[in-house]
């Protein structure tokens, strides 16, 4: 395939290396005077956010913290958090943890600083008035929401993801410190690396793809793939877990430059439905959308190009050795349940970049195959 046209235009700052969030007060103090740190309580819990609330107040600036993010944060998550941050009168953003605390600092920022509701936002390019500055401070290696300038919300009522995206939204720095990663739970670090690992073959193939996403999106897959099974075998191997950090921030600069695929639009419905893990529900659904791809001779010559050998039995391996389940089943899922899940699949808004553009049938066939 000859290079497809592409504008590459980077806006966020990357900081990668060991200790690296120790930089945060040098780096916020250039943006800004109040910062709002927005994270879960898992990682307040940690220490994190308390550790980068001390080095902030070192450098002179005020700080307030929403520590309540809750996993695939809704509009109401949202709210929340833009309650305190106008409270506090903020004038810098630090999402500081995993997907959902950036997205949710996103999020907050949309609303903040152009108001409205996230429906208003809803699709690419909708804010008309300057955003606040945002550091992105990832602590998983899965989303890459911090080289992204979309932010992923649900509807409180209707559970439908909403994918809300402008360049002012993205971070103008992200932040990437290995040794924030390795507290993560086991059950963190499998699902959010089997995001990643999708991420990465997802961008690779999608019909939007260029030479420069091409270029992260392979490694990416580099990285992940060697980080994910040394990290599975050692969870405190610090350099694997360097790689995923590293190689999941490239398949969101991939995402950013190519966008996603169908095995992202079969996975939406199975955590609006079923309530499937994210990440789960993405690596669930991989080895049955590579091999619908496959079927067309181009895409499988990319597909050989990243690993020599049956990648989707590769990825269902990877799933056996991270005790993730491989069929739908698993989740209580029954054939009845097929064609509604197909339609929800349908319509969301990656399948139209899947290299082949699946029916309401071919989602129903993806479903079944992993029954």
């Amino acid at each position: 395939m000859p290079p497809a046209p592409f504008d590459y235009q980077p806006r966020t700052r990357l900081i990668y290396g060991n200790g690296t969030l120790a930089r945060i007060g040098e780096l916020a103090r250039d943006l800004g005077t109040r910062a709002l740190i927005v994270s879960d309580p898992g990682i307040v819990k940690a220490g994190y956010v308390d550790r980068a609330a001390a080095l902030l107040r070192e450098a002179g600036l005020a700080v307030e913290i929403f520590g309540s993010v809750r996993e695939n944060p809704s509009t109401e998550d949202v709210a929340a958090c833009v309650e305190v941050a106008r409270a506090f009168q903020t004038d810098l953003i630090i999402g500081l943890g995993g997907g959902s605390s950036m997205d949710t600092a996103k999020g907050c920022n949309f609303i903040l600083t152009n108001g409205g509701r996230m429906h208003d936002y809803w699709g690419t390019g909708k804010a008309t008035k300057p955003m606040l500055p945002l550091i992105a401070i990832p602590t998983t290696s899965g989303t890459g929401s911090e080289c992204q300038s979309y932010a992923l919300i649900s509807d409180a009522e209707t559970h439908v993801k909403m994918a809300c995206g402008d360049p002012k939204a993205a971070a103008k720095v992200a932040i990437l410190d290995p040794e924030l990663s390795v507290s993560q739970p086991q059950r963190v670090t499998v699902c959010t690396g089997m995001d990643a690992l999708s991420h990465a073959l997802e961008t690779a193939v999608t019909n939007k793809r260029t030479s420069i996403s091409c270029l992260f999106s392979k490694e990416a897959f580099r990285l992940c793939n060697e980080g994910f099974s040394r990290v599975l075998k050692n969870p405190n191997d610090l350099e694997a877990r360097a790689m995923m950090l590293l190689g999941a921030a490239y398949a969101g600069t991939a995402i950013e430059n190519s966008m996603l695929g169908a095995a992202h639009s079969c996975a939406n419905p199975l955590t609006a439905k079923f309530h499937v893990v994210h990440g789960e529900a993405v690596g669930v659904m991989l080895p049955h959308i590579i091999r619908f791809n496959a079927q067309d001779p181009e895409i499988a010559a990319v597909y050989a190009s990243y690993f020599k050998g049956d990648l989707a039995a590769h990825m269902a391996s990877l799933l056996e050795q991270a005790a993730m389940p491989t069929a739908i089943s698993h989740y209580g899922v029954k054939e009845e349940d097929l064609q509604g899940l197909a339609e929800m699949a349908a319509k969301q808004w990656t399948a139209q970049f899947n290299p082949r553009v699946p029916s309401v049938e071919d989602f129903v066939a993806l479903y079944r195959a992993a029954l």
